[in-house]
Formats: structure tokens, C-alpha cells, sequence
């Protein structure tokens, strides 16, 4: 089993239209959307949601008022300034524990809750895994680690897992891109692209986890991506290629389509390409 995360240093840079292409050629493949805070993958894919699960990923305080005696010794050792009048803001408890501890009355328990749901769909492709954080809540990088762990149970030995990681270098790229075997990093022209696209590098050189990049719409800026492949031919890093600007493509996404499904996209036929050095590089077998 391979398993190959698509990120990209910042957002609107194309990854997600780059990942559902080359899913959409792989295959053998099971997918992932780890980009838990804001899902966009199944908008690309059709698929029909098989289950829903609650994920708990987060732990808050409670306090029992009928076994509270409010000796406040609760609201001395909370750090969070979470508990006031022998309640405990939600927003503030960290799940720590420490009130639990301290308290002599047996009056604080921490209980589990629930902060966003997986799921597991099906579609023409294969096994779909994705989920959705609730609102404000922590835990992202834990549930990104749920994705994965669901979509690796549905995948064989042959197969390649294509994870559509967040954008940044944050925790849930973090869970997104740890034990890869590659990560295809998703540039774009431009000065904050570039920047972006240094940072996501040295996030994979930390793990070491083997980086490839790809450029989106190369042709808007010449000079600056001369620059970007520059930068990765002197750190070792290949560029498995440009994708050139092609109205096409955003014609495709409001379709709910990927490009390479436009037989003259300009763009579809350069990840075509991408995805035949892709597979060569990390020696995928294919049907």
C-alpha cells in the first residue's frame, strides 16, 4: 500500500482540483479528504455516504452540583479559569483533569465529547474517507488521524491511498502527511506561493517524508516560477510538472467534475502527466 498526501503551503492554490484529477486517473485507490476544517473533495467526487460516526475528540469537565460541597479547591487549580460559580465553561476547559484530582467530594468527572463526525462513502472510484469538524472545535489533528486510519482499513496491498491534506504546515498537515510515502506539494506563481511552498518543503524534510512538487497555472508568472524550480532543483526535489491556466478548469469544478474528465483541457492533459511520473517515481503498479 502507498499512501500519497497533496498539500500545499496556503490556499487556492489548486490542490484539491489537483488531487481529485489524480484520483480520478489512479488505480486501485482509496481516498481521503484530511482537510477536516473546511471539506471540499466530495464536491468532486460522486459518491453516496455509506456511515456516519461521531468522533469524540475532545474532554471537558462536570461538575455533580448535588455531590459539589464548593470548597473551591476545584477553582484554585484550574489554570483555564474555566469553572465560575461551580460550572465549567465550556469554551475555556482544556480537559485537563486537575479538578478531578483536587476535588475531595468526588464531584468532578470528565466526560467525552463529541466533536465532528466521520464518514465513509462509496463511489465509482472506491472507498471515500472524509469527515466534518464541528464549528470551533479542537481536535483536528485527531481526526485527521481517524480519516486516514479508516481509509488505510479499506485499502489492499496493491492499492494507493490519494489524501487531500489542508493547506499551511499546521497540525492537521502535520497528521496529514506523517508516514506517507510521498508528499506532492501544489504551488502556484506567486511571491506568498513561493514562500508557502519553502515552508510545506521543510515540514516534509522534519518527517522525512520524500516531497515532489507540481505548479499551478506556471504561465501567469515566468520569472517566479523559474524561481520555485530553482529552489527544489538546488534542495534535490523534483518538479513532476506545470500546470498552465485553462478556463477549463473552473469550468470543470462548477460542473462538480475533475479537469482530466475535459478531454482538451490543457490543464487535465499536464496532470495526466503528473500522475505518469507520479506513479513512476513511487513505482505503482497498475492493471
Amino acid at each position: 500500500m502507498k499512501q500519497v498526501a497533496i498539500v500545499s503551503g496556503k490556499g487556492g492554490t489548486g490542490k484539491t482540483t489537483v488531487c481529485a484529477s489524480l484520483a480520478n486517473l489512479a488505480e486501485n485507490r482509496v481516498i481521503a479528504d484530511c482537510d477536516v476544517e473546511a471539506p471540499n473533495l466530495h464536491l468532486l467526487i460522486d459518491s453516496e455516504v455509506l456511515r456516519e460516526r461521531d468522533f469524540y475528540g475532545s474532554k471537558l469537565a462536570l461538575i455533580n452540583p448535588e455531590k459539589c460541597q464548593k470548597c473551591e479547591k476545584c477553582v484554585a487549580v484550574c489554570r483555564f479559569d474555566a469553572i465560575r460559580d461551580f460550572t465549567v465553561d465550556e469554551l475555556k476547559c482544556e480537559g485537563c483533569a486537575a479538578c478531578v484530582f483536587v476535588c475531595p467530594h468526588q464531584a468532578v468527572s470528565i466526560r467525552n465529547v463529541v466533536t465532528g463526525k466521520t464518514v465513509l462513502s462509496s463511489s465509482s472510484w472506491g472507498k471515500f474517507s472524509h469527515a466534518r469538524l464541528n464549528i470551533g472545535a479542537d481536535g483536528s489533528g485527531k481526526l485527521v488521524t481517524e480519516v486516514r486510519k479508516n481509509a488505510s482499513g479499506y485499502a489492499g496491498d496493491d492499492d494507493i491511498v490519494i489524501i487531500d491534506g489542508s493547506p499551511g504546515i499546521g497540525c492537521v498537515v502535520i497528521a496529514s502527511i506523517t508516514g506517507c510515502d510521498a508528499v506532492l506539494v501544489v504551488s502556484e506563481p506567486t511571491l506568498s506561493g513561493k514562500h508557502d511552498l519553502i515552508r510545506v518543503l521543510d515540514l516534509a524534510e522534519h518527517f522525512g517524508t520524500k516531497a515532489y512538487a507540481c505548479i499551478n497555472k506556471y504561465d501567469l508568472n515566468p520569472d517566479i516560477t523559474g524561481e520555485i524550480t530553482e529552489h527544489c532543483r538546488e534542495r534535490n526535489i523534483k518538479v513532476l510538472g506545470c500546470i498552465p491556466f485553462d478556463r477549463q478548469a473552473s469550468q470543470a469544478i462548477s460542473r462538480g467534475i475533475p479537469v482530466v474528465r475535459i478531454a482538451d483541457s490543457a490543464a487535465g492533459t499536464a496532470i495526466r502527466n503528473i500522475w505518469i511520473n507520479l506513479k513512476n517515481e513511487l513505482q505503482i503498479k497498475t492493471n
